[in-house]
């Protein structure tokens, strides 16, 4: 698809969504029908949770309830693993062949772009993200992860080896089988896509266990698995809470690997689970990324990547950029220019077409915002502009704050906000930089603006983040892995690695004598 399609495209979809989605706030009816009265997907059949309790769905942009899902347990999930362990063990679908599944992965593409409008709806009202952005990188991102790992499902191959025994040697690449996929609030649709597509393109199967507030594109999910020729048990899906469904697919003795994205504490609790039955895991963790203005930077463009990076998703993404260092020469200039340019950036109701900054996902996550905004006046830290919510709706919406001066040492500065904050420090060198820079406990990601190529491989390479972005900021694609070091986690996604992930190798030794 060219660029002019993709932006006629995002137009349409965003003009049809919004006119639907204000159409019905309107007539007061609700913002979203709920599929299959929001049932659990287990083993190709909709159901209720085993003890039939719900749980409510909220649209963070007015607070109110929209409707209910199943509330799984440990006994739904022990029949998603069972559901999952016979369509791997006994189904087809370990057995395709590479380009068979592809066929499949492809057709799960076309069907996400042919019902885009939907998934823009679902996702917005879940989460709060803004319809003209969900599009181009919600919707349609998920679509290339799938198209992206078609391709490499065939490509599952091992290889033979020479050795000097009078033997045949070659080795297999095996799929995992029962996957137990965790994913959190923020991106349901991408960050389940890149778990269950490499699982699926290298034969496994998967239990999704969606995060407890988000989980509407999940089930929509499920629907086109189906209509895609997905078999019934490849691919489940329970709602529910995470200390009790996501605990119960943690500890399942069926599972044999753990594909997680949440935040460090929940996620050191995972892996310690995982551990003790030695099961596989991939952990994406929480970021606390830092961008580095040098003097030589091009100022007009990096103010816009710098507002970009922690304005994104309203702040709640763990590959932002809330930590922003600056040569000191430029300083004063750049906090003076971000407290013109931020309180411009659109803030407001996600179904008009004009906003970038949608409401946050939760209560919850709104307060622990102001609370860490209030943290960083107690610890001397000048509010340059936003520092409080914006009442709007009823909704969860906090201003995009800027916050200069603080220490190196505050709580605000050295812990996940994941929120629209960002806090500005100055530096003197290259090397206190790249100090500054490393010296939390994260290593996600990291930016540099320079317009010296010798600096930017030079940094580059010195800082402790699994992916590093020059001159801009979030550029992902399929192709390209991205994962944590230190407190953000192991493991990578997207990219053949991320599909090697969901394989395990298998030696073959025949003799010859």
């Amino acid at each position: 698809m060219t660029n002019t399609q993709t932006s006629a495209t995002v137009e349409t979809v965003t003009a049809h969504v919004t006119d639907h989605m204000e159409a019905q706030v309107e007539a007061g009816t609700p913002g979203v029908a709920l599929l299959d009265d929001g049932r659990l997907f287990i083993g190709g059949q909709w159901r209720e949770a085993a003890e039939g309790r719900r749980r409510d769905v909220v649209d963070p942009s007015t607070g109110s309830v929209v409707g209910t899902v199943a509330e799984g347990d440990a006994a739904d999930v022990d029949s998603a693993v069972a559901a999952a362990r016979a369509a791997f063990d006994t189904g087809p679908w370990r057995g395709m062949s590479g380009r068979e599944r592809a066929r499949i992965l492809h057709r799960v593409a076309d069907l996400i772009r042919e019902n885009a409008d939907e998934l823009v709806r679902l996702e917005s009202l879940d989460v709060g993200k803004p319809v003209s952005l969900c599009l181009p990188v919600d919707v349609m991102t998920a679509a290339e992860v799938y198209e992206y790992y078609s391709g490499l499902a065939q490509s599952v191959e091992g290889a033979t080896r020479d050795t000097p025994l009078n033997a045949f040697a070659y080795t297999r690449r095996e799929p995992l089988g029962v996957v137990g996929a965790i994913t959190p609030f923020n991106f349901p649709l991408i960050l389940s896509s890149s778990k269950i597509a490499p699982a699926l393109a290298a034969g496994n199967v998967v239990v999704h266990k969606p995060a407890d507030d988000t989980p509407l594109s999940a089930l929509f999910m499920a629907r086109l698995f189906a209509q895609a020729g997905v078999p019934d048990g490849v691919v489940n899906v329970v709602t529910g809470a995470g200390a009790v469904a996501g605990e119960a697919l943690l500890r399942h003795p069926g599972v044999d690997k753990i594909a997680f994205t949440g935040s460090t504490a929940i996620g050191r609790h995972a892996a310690a689970v995982a551990g003790e039955a030695l099961t596989p895991v991939t952990m994406e963790l929480g970021g606390n990324a830092a961008q580095i203005v040098f003097e030589d930077a091009d100022v007009e463009k990096a103010v816009g990547s710098v507002i970009k990076a922690f304005v994104f998703n309203t702040g709640q993404f763990c590959m932002g950029g809330p930590r922003l260092l600056v040569a000191r020469p430029l300083y004063d200039t750049f906090v003076e220019i971000l407290g013109q340019a931020v309180p411009g950036v659109p803030v407001g109701d996600p179904r008009r077409p004009e906003t970038v900054v949608g409401p946050m996902a939760a209560e919850r996550h709104l307060a622990k915002v102001e609370d860490y905004v209030a943290q960083a006046v107690l610890d001397g830290g000048r509010v340059v502009c936003g520092g409080e919510r914006l009442d709007l709706n009823g909704g969860f919406y906090y201003k995009p704050t800027v916050i200069a001066d603080l220490a190196n040492d505050s709580r605000v500065v050295q812990e996940e906000i994941f929120g629209p904050v960002l806090t500005v420090q100055p530096f003197d060198t290259e090397d206190e930089a790249v100090a500054m820079a490393n010296s939390t406990p994260y290593g996600l990601a990291s930016g540099i603006q320079t317009t010296d190529l010798a600096r930017a491989h030079r940094v580059a390479a010195r800082l402790d983040a699994g992916i590093v972005w020059v001159n801009d900021w979030a550029m992902l694609d399929p192709a390209v892995p991205f994962g944590g070091v230190k407190s953000s986690g192991f493991g990578r996604e997207y990219g053949p690695e991320g599909l090697a992930a969901y394989t395990r190798d298998k030696s073959v030794v025949i003799s010859l004598d």
